[in-house]
């Protein structure tokens, strides 16, 4: 009978052991598991904050270009528009070249700046009708804004509106 206990009493321990040992792997597997997820949430920080840029005007975006930096950026405007509120200076023949859309944007301190673009809008209704431009580029020269992408801002028709007392 007491080999019997000695027997179990010895098992249990090395049971005891094993699982000391099981656990001490599982908490060692969990601070790697834990460190890569904080070395890949930390690349993943790395890597967007040198694709951000910033909102500034045209004079801003050549005073850039004139220093040679060459940092995507936002600026945000209004198409040209003559005196009966017709959209002007827009340059864009699909059949001849689907990808150049030209047109003069107007910032938000009223300084007017040619833009190119070589990926335009799927939509030109969208387009013409857009309340405010972004675009994302960078200066190329004094004259000419080259536009990686284009946001538009079209009308809302969530707008409040008032509503006549009955």
């Amino acid at each position: 009978m007491i080999l019997i206990l000695l027997r179990v009493n010895l098992c249990i321990k090395n049971y005891v052991v094993f699982i000391s040992v099981q656990t001490r792997i599982n908490m060692k597997l969990s601070y790697i598991i834990g460190l890569v997820v904080i070395a890949v949430a930390m690349m993943v920080v790395i890597v967007s904050a040198d694709d951000a840029s910033e909102y500034v005007d045209f004079k801003t975006a050549q005073t850039m270009a004139a220093e040679g930096d060459d940092d995507k950026v936002h600026v945000v405007g209004e198409l040209t528009k003559d005196a009966q509120g017709q959209i002007t200076n827009i340059e864009y023949e699909p059949l001849k070249d689907p990808n150049f859309l030209a047109f003069r944007l107007l910032d938000d301190k009223k300084n007017a700046q040619r833009v190119v673009c070589t990926n335009p809008p799927p939509n030109m209704n969208d387009f013409k009708k857009s309340e405010k431009v972004v675009i994302i580029g960078r200066c190329t020269s004094a004259e000419v804004f080259l536009a990686d992408e284009i946001l538009l801002k079209c009308p809302s028709k969530y707008e409040e509106k008032s509503i006549a007392a009955l």
